[in-house]
């Protein structure tokens, strides 16, 4: 068993390194290289910089309403766009209804996969939003990440992560527990996990892709605020 184990380990190994990274993407555009890059690349997309303040905060429309977009980075390299409303409103019902039209927008993208249930995400209608967020600091969120166009069947046809982190996990187990194999067979293994490594780095990939949303409240006004992240970008403890 601990040999099956240990050539299980080294497939799957072999698999994530051979994997090119495919980063998330915002209108198309890779959410990677140098900050000025990026800003060039939205301004394109027409969005313009108008704060006089801060040149490098773009404005325009992003899914029928305007917005602010931010460029954030980590070493010189771009981590996150973040994209919030530019006026935000009072209405907390109306927020309430953007946010959960929103969850079901990305759930209904053939790009999206859930990082959990969306029902977890969805904000019931007698849910007092403003009590919450004021008296028990609760965060409204919803997590979603990019797939990409090789994403493995098993992940496209999952409503979420966790789902289809229990599919492959229970593939996993199948495997090992096989008795089938009383002489290693590197071929036949290879072939046994073929689809274990493909939904694997899908998982793994798209774990680094991640689109999330989120309530902000601010000075009487609420606004939906998203981001769209490149974790491989991200600090992780590389300057500490």
């Amino acid at each position: 068993m601990k040999s099956i184990l240990s050539i299980v380990m080294l497939l799957l190994s072999v698999a994530l390194h051979a994997q090119e990274k495919d980063v998330t993407k915002f209108l198309g555009i890779p959410v990677d290289g140098t900050k000025s890059e990026m800003i060039k690349k939205l301004k394109d997309k027409g969005f313009e910089s108008n704060n006089p303040i801060d040149k490098s905060i773009l404005s325009g429309e992003f899914n029928g309403s305007d917005v602010n977009l931010s460029v954030t980075t980590n070493n010189n390299k771009v981590c996150r766009i973040m994209v919030i409303d530019a006026y935000g409103t009072t209405d907390v019902t109306n927020i309430k209804i953007r946010f959960n039209s929103l969850c079901r927008l990305f759930q209904n993208s053939p790009k999206y996969i859930a990082a959990s249930d969306v029902s977890d995400y969805i904000i019931s209608d007698d849910e007092d939003i403003a009590y919450e967020m004021l008296v028990n600091n609760k965060r409204y969120e919803a997590i979603f990440c990019q797939l990409s166009i090789q994403a493995d069947s098993i992940i496209k046809k999952s409503k979420s992560i966790s789902e289809a982190s229990k599919v492959r996990n229970e593939m996993i187990k199948s495997i090992c527990a096989s008795d089938s194999i009383d002489i290693i067979d590197i071929d036949k293994l290879n072939i046994m996990m073929e689809e274990n490594n493909k939904a694997l780095v899908s998982t793994l990939e798209i774990l680094n892709r991640p689109v999330w949303f989120t309530i902000i409240q601010g000075s009487g006004r609420y606004y939906i605020s998203l981001y769209y992240d490149n974790e491989y970008n991200m600090a992780n403890g590389e300057d500490l």
